[in-house]
């Protein structure tokens, strides 16, 4: 669109609409005397406008020093937070509004941003401010881009794997949770097991936190340079730029789970689960109980084979243990119903091992664990690897020094801490050292997939696998898709 004169916010500028690859940018100079120079990337910065007779009015997501947000969180250098404001747009006529308008909401249009999506919120999730936050922080940011959504809260466990599994997918452009990572997995779960999986599977997911563990927001906030926060989580969706995730599929017998974030064996799934009898402390609960274990210290014996990534074959031994052929039936098997897995097959020479007593096994596909934990600090979104963290001996006071240095990713070079990279793994969980009668708690992207006996609420709950038994883990690089944040590494603030 070639320069025009018209008014920004009451002063006379020279506008103009620059078109490029992520959308455009529309630019003026206000004619004050100052000669400013302003902007907004359409992409990052405008949730929706309209045209109200000669003027369009936008709708922009500024920090509180009112200047153009860079990129979908806060301005570079700061943790500011998002303030919208309206860039009122003034042209000489209704006919040259309305060309304004079209040319902008087009070049919006062409960033294929979703249309209608379908919401779910955990209620009983974390401090259970799930349906608040969506109320407060998402529902305006959905409501002023004109995204049409459909919004159900969730009654019980798996109850969002089976609106998943029956949802009709043609009729929404993404898949959104407002509640930790335990939703998302439900989710996951439901569209694999569906006989269109190969279809479903390619529904964006979004995630935005509102439960204990957030550790995929995080990971997907942190990667762009984004604040953490429930309201940067909505703009990157509302924004539809999209990512590829890798998922995990972990296997005993017949059954399957699929994961796209961690699992814990040992202290770390102890702390998680076990904690939860302490959820009237609040957040501290992790930290008191993480103390109460280490300072009453529990060993697991067990078995973990793995194949190593390149570069990592150094770690363990060679698996003396015959390990069964990790192959799969290929998905289009007739009769199958749902995805069975990644199509791959190891040989026996493969596999390496490490004999226990363990301390605890944490196994991650993204960096973070929560908002303020990074137990993988060189994992990443899709490079078909599951990163490993493995402690066998360690002294109580170095121990306890290593969790706290979870918050910023160095536990990982303690001594004690075994970091490395995996293509799959087998878990073969154990009881506990001197207490053979109990075992142990697996907990896979925040819930228990399989507990031991004498265990927390062992026999009360009914859980997806058997402890003991192994459970093999298998990963498919980028098999799903997830709404993300757009990297600020081109935007200049200037308004």
């Amino acid at each position: 669109m070639a320069p025009e004169e018209v008014k920004v916010n009451g002063v006379w500028a020279e506008a103009e609409l620059e078109k490029v690859a992520m959308g455009g940018r529309l630019r003026w100079r206000e004619k004050n005397g100052k000669n400013a120079d302003r902007s907004l990337n359409l992409a990052r910065e405008v949730l929706g406008l309209r045209r109200e007779g000669n003027k369009v009015k936008i709708d922009a997501i500024l920090d509180k020093e009112d200047k153009v947000r860079c990129g979908s969180g806060v301005a570079r250098g700061g943790e500011k937070a998002l303030l919208r404001k309206e860039v009122v747009l003034e042209a000489a006529s209704e006919p040259a509004a309305e060309a304004w308008r079209e040319e902008i909401q087009a070049c919006i249009d062409s960033l294929g941003r979703p249309k209608r999506l379908f919401i779910l919120v955990n209620p009983f999730g974390g401090k259970r401010e799930a349906l608040r936050i969506f109320m407060n922080e998402v529902k305006p940011l959905l409501d002023a881009a004109g995204i049409y959504y459909l919004m159900k809260e969730t009654q019980y466990r798996l109850h969002a794997q089976e609106l998943v599994t029956k949802l009709d997918l043609k009729s929404y452009d993404g898949i959104v949770c407002v509640s930790g990572d335990g939703l998302l997995a439900e989710v996951l779960n439901g569209l694999l097991q569906r006989e269109d999986w190969q279809e479903v599977i390619k529904t964006p997911l979004g995630i935005i936190p509102g439960g204990t563990g957030n550790g995929m927001s995080k990971s997907l906030l942190e990667d762009a340079g984004e604040k953490f926060s429930a309201s940067n989580a909505t703009l990157s969706i509302i924004c539809g730029n999209t990512r590829k995730v890798d998922v995990s599929t972990l296997t005993q017998g017949d059954r399957k789970f699929f994961s796209v974030l961690m699992l814990a064996w040992g202290l770390i799934a102890d702390v998680d689960i076990e904690s939860e009898k302490y959820r009237w402390m609040g957040g501290i609960r992790i930290n008191f109980y993480a103390f109460l274990r280490v300072f009453r210290l529990r060993k697991y014996q067990g078995r973990v084979h793995f194949v190593p990534a390149p570069g990592y074959e150094s770690h363990g031994e060679p698996a003396t243990t015959k390990i069964e052929p990790c192959e799969v039936k290929t998905n289009d098997s007739e009769g199958t119903r749902g995805y069975q897995g990644p199509t791959i097959s190891f040989k026996s020479s493969d596999w390496r091992s490490i004999e226990g007593p363990f301390i605890f096994l944490w196994t991650h596909n993204v960096p973070w664990g929560s908002d303020v934990t990074i137990p993988a600090p060189d994992a990443k979104f899709s490079d078909g690897y599951i990163d490993v963290v493995i402690v066998k001996e360690c002294a109580k006071p170095t121990l306890a020094s290593l969790l706290a240095n979870v918050s910023n990713g160095s536990h990982v070079k303690y001594p004690c801490a075994m970091y490395l990279k995996v293509k799959a793994l087998q878990l073969e969980p154990g009881q506990r050292v001197n207490e053979p009668e109990k075992g142990g708690i697996i907990d896979v992207d925040g819930e228990v997939l399989a507990r031991g006996s004498g265990t927390y609420l062992n026999g009360k709950s009914t859980d997806l696998m058997d402890y003991g038994t192994p459970i093999k883990v298998t990963v498919d690089q980028g098999l799903a898709t997830v709404f993300a944040p757009i990297a600020a590494t081109e935007c200049k603030p200037s308004f």
